[in-house]
């Protein structure tokens, strides 16, 4: 669900005047889920305002610098640096728990001068897809679980990362599953973090310890994707934040750690009849249904062709080799995690499908829409699913790019995604996408050194 469903610019004043708020953070979440904008005093900040920033802001790289040369790019992004227009979607009004002052934070959505929404903004992606299920009666909601890593704070980036110093004075060397003594070596963080989200009023549900040394996962109430989004938006923020409170880090990066597992956003998704409000993915008796085979159809025929959203960066795809537990290939299966689409065991009411493939990395916005995207199609084009896999997946044949470049000829090439998604979004993405894998081509690696220096 969102934030505060169905509130008004009059509610957010409301809202605002309770808290006490005296500046705003007007918040943007780019291409590569990093939050940009103004800070405003409030006062200035009235729904008259039309507050504006470059358009250029969501053509960049994660490293702040933009393509050059790609015609599809440069037809998209104005070549005289224009302006686009915020409106403030009150619906994600929140205070900043971790602001000295009163301060207040509140996500914005883009649109052209003309009042058509900036059709390569991430949410403007999302909403584009939620209007196809929309247009259908359908709704679809989502559940997110999240992976990240606790690290000792590192100055240098070319010293490899460490496990934080936890209440024992010792750091995590040893690999600690759902252990609770283990998240409890790190108690004062979790508090604020969950004191955190209660402020903003974050559906966060449970925390576990994962699999790495340093290694959690937070799991979300589902929900509408839209409001969902923003909260995995938001808890990476917070999170960040909370753990340099207490003299950490908290990443998202996919693999930050050579020797542990990678870190993943699996989703949680079932498609609702907004009539009725009943689960589409099941009979009347329980038995499974045509679009719940469809659905997953879907995400085994696009998810390949997806991967560049849902593995953003050169990094995303060390998570995605054999035997680290994340999936290799498009396989299905009840109840087993070695592929890449899982269904839990349950009842027939919350019958769903699992997507393990995204990773933490991903823009949230995006990778909820390229997995609704998928299903979607394979919905409407009524595909069938290939037999379940009752057995481990990994020894299977890879099925998924596992490099950045490959991702990225398979998603410019598959006119169906484009069609959803929206062709000038795949074209500004994927022209991002190239120039930051050109800029990852420039930097030399240890092992090149160690390996090739004196030996070839």
């Amino acid at each position: 669900m969102a934030l505060r469903q169905n509130f008004t610019y009059s509610d957010m004043d409301l809202y605002l005047n309770e808290k006490r708020v005296t500046e705003i953070e007007c918040l943007v979440p780019d291409l590569t889920g990093v939050a940009r904008g103004k800070i405003l005093p409030r006062t200035k900040f009235t729904e008259e305002r039309g507050m504006r920033i470059p358009e250029a802001v969501l053509g960049m790289t994660v490293t702040g610098n933009y393509p050059t040369g790609d015609a599809a790019y440069e037809r998209a992004i104005s070549a005289t640096d224009r302006d686009m227009i915020l409106r403030a979607d009150p619906a994600t009004i929140t205070i900043v728990p971790w602001a000295a002052d009163p301060t207040g934070q509140v996500i914005h959505d883009c649109f052209f001068a003309d009042g058509t929404l900036v059709d390569f903004a991430p949410r403007s992606v999302l909403r584009r897809v939620l209007k196809l299920y929309a247009d259908r009666g359908w709704s679809p909601v989502v559940g997110p679980e999240l992976e990240f890593y606790l690290t000792a704070q590192n100055m240098d980036p070319n010293q490899p990362l460490k496990s934080p110093i936890g209440r024992s004075g010792r750091a995590e060397t040893s690999r600690q599953i759902y252990s609770i003594d283990a998240v409890n070596e790190f108690d004062p963080l979790f508090e604020d973090i969950y004191d955190y989200c209660d402020l903003m009023q974050l559906d966060v549900d449970t925390l576990i310890h994962e699999i790495g040394a340093g290694q959690m996962g937070i799991d979300f109430l589902h929900g509408d994707p839209l409001g969902m989004a923003d909260n995995v938006f938001y808890f990476k923020r917070t999170l960040r934040e909370a753990a340099l409170k207490h003299d950490m880090y908290a990443t998202f990066m996919a693999k930050p750690m050579a020797n542990e597992p990678g870190s993943a956003m699996h989703v949680h998704q079932s498609v609702l009849d907004v009539q009725s409000g009943q689960n589409l993915f099941s009979n009347p008796d329980g038995s499974p249904s045509k679009a719940f085979y469809h659905y997953i159809g879907g995400l085994q025929r696009y998810m390949p062709s997806a991967m560049a959203l849902a593995a953003p960066y050169v990094n995303s795809y060390r998570r995605i080799v054999r035997h680290t537990y994340a999936p290799v290939n498009v396989q299905w299966g009840i109840d087993n995690r070695t592929v890449g689409f899982r269904v839990p065991a349950s009842r027939p009411a919350d019958r769903r499908v699992e997507n393990r493939v995204i990773g933490a990395d991903a823009n949230p916005y995006l990778a909820f829409a390229v997995t609704l995207a998928c299903g979607y199609l394979g919905m409407t084009e009524q595909l069938e699913p290939l037999e379940p896999t009752g057995s481990s997946a990994q020894h299977l044949d890879f099925e998924l790019p596992q490099g950045l470049p490959e991702a990225l000829r398979m998603l410019r090439a598959e006119d169906k995604l484009a069609e959803v998604l929206g062709q000038r979004f795949v074209d500004v993405y994927s022209a991002i996408k190239e120039q930051e894998h050109l800029e990852f081509m420039t930097v030399i690696s240890p092992w090149e050194r160690e390996h090739l220096l004196l030996h070839v």
